[in-house]
């Protein structure tokens, strides 16, 4: 398994500085569980998914250039699959 690196705003962290991405989810959602208590919504994974999944779509389209083939092998799924979820998050593929 391959583990994803966030690049810091600025300069790049060297990769064995850098956290895994599993880090920096677990550390957002206890954070976020801590601040909202009990008070928090009861849809939590769609909540984060609704948050990260239109980010994510749109960088790596950003990465590969538009090219929504390319986009779809990096992220694992097929064109028909990328295409769908950039209309349901209104995103553009240009």
């Amino acid at each position: 398994m391959t583990t994803l690196h966030l690049i810091h705003t600025g300069a790049a962290i060297p990769p064995q500085n850098q956290p895994a991405l599993k880090e920096v989810v677990s550390k957002v959602v206890r954070r976020y569980l801590h601040d909202f208590g009990q008070s928090q919504s009861s849809n939590l994974h769609e909540m984060l998914l609704a948050e990260v999944e239109p980010a994510l779509l749109q960088e790596v389209l950003k990465h590969c250039r538009g090219n929504q083939s390319r986009a779809a092998d990096v992220l694992g799924i097929n064109r028909a699959t990328l295409r769908k979820k950039l209309l349901q998050y209104r995103i553009s593929p240009d």
